[in-house]
């Protein structure tokens, strides 16, 4: 009986890469691709996968959400396919849990397979071993705040330091993430992103910008009740009324 393989990532090259390396195993079947977690809910409780290759960074829902909210019950054998930070790397050592980083070769994803191979044939086709259930608490119990962010972008993967950036800007669906002189487009939604920030650290000033409390270097006050706040680099960002409270816990805190 072949392994029924669900595979879940944001992006379509990645998704090629996956079933362009299962082709070339006899014993599996591709059941159905995902573009995001709420995807990937669905389908693995509709298609019953016996394997999903899971993508951590996904907007709006990442791969921990995916099982979290799945219960361990219902949780196939999965294997994570990540660009992620160090963090979620050596939690996987830990707990020794498959993944793979981005980008991966054919000889790893063979490895990857086979170690999937020996679980199933133990009989654990269904449910979720200590190890998984240890890793998503790990998660969740573990560094609240993330301290780099993965950029795709033109088949590249690169990783960007939270504290390199100098402030934010909502795009619709994306941000505008602004280094020095350059911009960085990431594929999440501002509100998702700021819950995933440190708030000592980044100020919400409008309802579409977070800046870098690290490069404020001064505040002005307007006549309306806005700001106006310069960074050390010379740009101006309007801090509007609504986040005056913010504001003020800001000055009280340093003052």
């Amino acid at each position: 009986m072949k392994i029924k393989v669900l595979i879940v990532d944001d992006e379509v090259i990645a998704r090629e890469r996956v079933r362009r390396f299962l082709s070339a195993e006899s014993d599996t079947e591709v059941i159905g691709e995902c573009r995001n977690g709420r995807e990937a809910v669905a389908a693995i409780k509709k298609l019953d996968p016996d394997l999903v290759f899971l993508d951590i960074q996904m907007p709006q829902m990442n791969g921990f959400e995916v099982l979290t909210s799945l219960g361990p019950e219902n949780i196939p054998a999965v294997v994570f396919v990540t660009a992620y930070d160090q963090y979620a790397l050596r939690a996987f050592e830990v707990h020794a849990l498959d993944y793979l980083l981005k980008p991966f070769n054919q000889e790893r994803f063979r490895q990857s397979l086979n170690h999937v191979r020996k679980q199933l044939e133990r009989g654990r086709r269904r449910g979720v071993d200590d190890r998984l259930l240890s890793l998503l608490e790990d998660m969740k119990a573990g560094p609240k705040y993330a301290e780099r962010l993965v950029i795709k972008a033109t088949g590249r993967v690169y990783f960007l330091k939270i504290d390199d950036i100098d402030w934010i800007e909502a795009c619709g669906n994306y941000v505008n993430l602004h280094t020095g002189d350059e911009m960085h487009l990431l594929r999440e939604t501002l509100g998702h992103l700021e819950g995933r920030l440190d708030p000592e650290k980044f100020l919400r000033i409008h309802r579409s910008r977070l800046v870098n409390i690290d490069y404020i270097k001064e505040l002005s006050p307007l006549f309306n009740g806005d700001y106006t706040v310069t960074l050390h680099n010379g740009m101006e960002l309007t801090l509007s009324r609504t986040y005056r409270d913010r504001l003020q816990d800001l000055i009280e805190k340093f003052s």
